[in-house]
């Protein structure tokens, strides 16, 4: 057993994650607030596909970097979910604790 890195509560040492269970049910609770932010990333993601697979190709530029700008697409949505997901988790570690939050022991 380790001891979470949020509450310094017990937590499993098999875990993926260094917080205990209900540091990670907490943490999906609040971030459900900020479920919207998939609407900036994917709106971005489109907005490269269609500057790079559909404009280019119209440009003249060959139909295999239309075929690229999918791949460009899916990456900047990927790598957008990943910035936004370390942003979320850094605002949840910096909100305290709930008052009348006790971790169980076991």
């Amino acid at each position: 057993m380790s001891t979470c890195a949020r509450c310094s509560g017990e937590s499993a040492s098999d875990a993926a994650t260094t917080w205990c269970k209900d540091c990670e049910r907490l943490y999906d609770q609040w971030s459900r607030r900020h479920a919207k932010d998939i609407v900036w990333q994917a709106l971005a993601g489109t907005v490269i596909v269609s500057a790079v697979g559909l404009g280019l190709p119209l440009l003249g530029i060959g139909k295999l970097i239309g075929a690229v700008g999918a791949f460009a697409g899916f990456g900047t949505v990927y790598g957008l979910a990943r910035v936004t997901r370390r942003k979320r988790r850094q605002q949840f570690l910096q909100a305290p604790l709930p008052r009348a939050y006790l971790p169980v022991p076991k």
